[in-house]
C-alpha cells in the first residue's frame, strides 16, 4: 500500500480508535462521576479498576498490531506505532470535548494510565507529547519514501529512551509526592493494604513539573534532530 493511502487509513484507524476509548470514558465518568469528573477520585470497585488497566493494556497492543501490519521494517513499524497513538489520543480528547465539553481548558487535569502507577497531567502536556510523536514519525515515514536509511541508531534510541523516562517521571512526580507524603516506598508496592487505596482517592494535583517535562520534551526533540541530519546526511 503508498503511503498516502496507508496515512489515511491508519489515521481513519486511529481517530475511531479514539472515539471508542472516549467512548469508554463516557460510561466510566457517568457511573464514577454522574456530577462530572474531578479530583479528588471516585472510589473504582476493584473489578472494574482491574477491567481499566487491561483495557490499557489491550489498547496498546492494538496499536503495536497496527505498526507491525504496517511495515515490514522496525523503523517504519515503529512509526506507524507512535503516529497511531499520537492521534488516537490528540482525538480521544476532541471527541471528550464534543460529547461532554471537557476540558474546559488545555490546562485542565486529567488521568492518564494506571501502569504501572497513576499518572496525572495538565491536558497540555500528553498533547504536546503527542505532536512530538508525530513529528518522529513523519521524519521516519519521509525519510524511508525517499528511499533513505531510516534505522535508528543506538545513540538516538538512549536520547529518545531516556527523554521519555523523564516524562513519565514528570507525569507521576505529584501523585508520587502525594503518596510517600503518607508512606514510605516498599510499602507503596504492598498492594493488598486497603490504606493505599484510600489515600491515593484522596489524591487532589498541587503542580505539574513543567521543568522535569520540559527536560525530557527537550532531550527527544534534540534526538529527533540528530536523527533528520544523520539519516538525509547519508
Amino acid at each position: 500500500m503508498k503511503l498516502p493511502r496507508l496515512f489515511l487509513t491508519i489515521t481513519a484507524f486511529a481517530i475511531a480508535m479514539g472515539f471508542m476509548e472516549s467512548a469508554v470514558v463516557v460510561y466510566l465518568r457517568e457511573i464514577l462521576y454522574p456530577a462530572g469528573f474531578d479530583f479528588p477520585l471516585s472510589h473504582m470497585p476493584a473489578g472494574l479498576g482491574l477491567t481499566e488497566v487491561l483495557r490499557e493494556v489491550a489498547t496498546l497492543v492494538m496499536l503495536i498490531a497496527i505498526g507491525m501490519l504496517a511495515a515490514r521494517r522496525f523503523s517504519t513499524g515503529f512509526a506507524w506505532f507512535i503516529y497511531s497513538f499520537a492521534i488516537w489520543d490528540i482525538f480521544y480528547y476532541v471527541f471528550l470535548w464534543l460529547i461532554l465539553g471537557w476540558p474546559q481548558s488545555l490546562m485542565s487535569w486529567d488521568v492518564l494510565f494506571l501502569i504501572p502507577t497513576t499518572w496525572t497531567g495538565p491536558v497540555l502536556a500528553p498533547v504536546l507529547v503527542s505532536l512530538t510523536l508525530i513529528l518522529l514519525a513523519v521524519v521516519i515515514l519521509l525519510g524511508n519514501e525517499r528511499g533513505r536509511k531510516t534505522r535508528i541508531p543506538g545513540l538516538v534510541w538512549t536520547g529518545l529512551i531516556l527523554g521519555s523516562v523523564i516524562l513519565i517521571f514528570a507525569f507521576i512526580y505529584d501523585y508520587s509526592q502525594h503518596m510517600l507524603t503518607h508512606f514510605s516506598l516498599p510499602e507503596m508496592f504492598q498492594l493488598k493494604n486497603p490504606e493505599l487505596l484510600e489515600v491515593g482517592i484522596r489524591y487532589i494535583p498541587v503542580r505539574f513539573p513543567w521543568w522535569i517535562f520540559g527536560l525530557g520534551e527537550g532531550m527527544i526533540l534534540i534526538s529527533i534532530w540528530w536523527y533528520y541530519k544523520h539519516i538525509n546526511r547519508e
